[in-house]
């Protein structure tokens, strides 16, 4: 796998954090999860390929353990506000000193910087500062942010995966680490450059929800079908909506001009009673096949079971893992193999893992004497 031999040091956090590991893991990477004294697990259930051990950072026995951990791995990720690490003595250039050749990626809300820095937020606060939920929603209603997706996994934890490998990389280089600054805000942000390049295409000057891409469009939007499921139509270029006219039974000389936005609210309402008429499988029978970008809205007891989903393998099921997406992007030589196997048990590779970064027998019993470390497994391994 591409990222075979690397070693990752993921310090348990929420969501971005979680997924942002298992990206690498699906990928090689070895990632030993840091999970606290008494946590239930990682409710995020993104623990894919992890192991997992427990060590008390609130002890300074706990630091130096991480921190010995740390002079051996290749990436440090680390999910809290800035000030966190610091508090702990974990800093970069700590750990770099006695690791030269430590990546240290540091993904939060807001960044290592400015008067944000050091406060709380979640994926909706992030998505706001970034100027981007301000497009999101309905004509008429307020701004809506879609789950949090774009936040915390696009803007967050994939952009702080990228961030990584784009560090690994430059490595091979130098033979140097770095840090690795990820802001959700700025992930995010960045993710929108489309939305800020071509703001003066005149794509965006309308209010939210009236625009091309956003919703306004009768023919880039979904409509409900007359078993109440959905249809999304993305016919956008004139030749996938002349193909979407026709689908729907009009004839295009006795409708108004495609791009004739002020005719858009009443083609909507007419589109809308077309494919009222008609079920979501009846929809799929007349588009399928055609360029008329009319697809079905799968739910998730759909998606795995539809036949190009099937065909790619897109989704994989096995072990105790149930079914979940493949990995993404696939490559040719070194594509991903997720672990099928459970998701670890707390502290289940305390043990294990602190004999392969050289602690001693005796080490290991002192520091669960000492309430340092906790394992699932300690009767059969101590």
């Amino acid at each position: 796998m591409a990222l075979r031999g690397v070693l990752v040091l993921e310090l348990a956090g929420l969501a971005p954090g979680p997924f942002c590991g298992m990206v690498l893991a699906d990928f090689g990477a070895q990632v030993v999860r840091v999970d606290r004294p008494g946590s239930v697990g990682d409710v995020s259930r993104l623990s894919r390929g992890k192991r997992s051990l427990v060590v008390d950072l609130k002890r300074p026995g706990g630091v130096a353990v991480v921190r010995r951990l740390c002079a051996r791995v290749d990436v440090v990720l680390e999910p809290f506000r800035h000030g966190v690490m610091e508090k702990l003595q974990l800093t970069p250039e700590i750990l770099q000193k006695e690791n030269p050749r430590l990546i240290y990626a540091r993904l939060s809300g807001f960044g290592q910087s400015g008067r944000f820095s050091t406060a709380a937020g979640h994926d909706i606060n992030y998505l706001a500062l970034s100027g981007v939920l301000s497009k999101i929603g309905r004509s008429g209603e307020n701004p809506y942010a879609p789950l949090n997706l774009l936040a915390d996994f696009g803007g967050g934890g994939l952009m702080c995966a990228l961030g990584i490998v784009m560090a690994l990389f430059e490595r091979t280089r130098s033979g140097k680490g770095q840090v690795v600054d990820a802001s959700m805000v700025e992930g995010t942000a960045y993710l929108s450059t489309f939305l800020w390049k071509t703001a003066n295409l005149g794509l965006w000057e309308q209010r939210r929800g009236e625009n091309l891409l956003d919703g306004g469009a009768p023919f880039y939007t979904t409509y409900q079908t007359a078993d109440g499921e959905f249809m999304a139509v993305g016919a956008l270029e004139p030749q996938f909506y002349k193909l979407l006219i026709k689908g729907l039974g009009l004839k295009s000389d006795e409708l108004p001009n495609q791009m004739s936005m002020t005719d858009w609210p009443e083609m909507k309402k007419k589109f809308a009673d077309i494919f009222a008429k008609k079920t979501k499988a009846e929809w799929c029978q007349i588009f399928d096949g055609t360029d008329a970008c009319v697809t079905p809205v799968l739910t998730f007891e759909e998606v795995a079971h539809h036949d190009h989903n099937k065909e790619r393998g897109s989704f994989i099921t096995g072990g105790d893992q149930g079914m979940s997406p493949r990995p993404a992007p696939l490559l040719s030589g070194t594509p991903a193999v997720p672990s099928l196997q459970r998701d670890p048990l707390i502290g289940e590779h305390t043990v294990e893992i602190l004999r392969e970064f050289g602690f001693s027998q005796e080490e290991i019993d002192q520091l669960y004497s000492a309430k340092v470390i906790e394992s699932n497994k300690l009767g059969a391994n101590l």
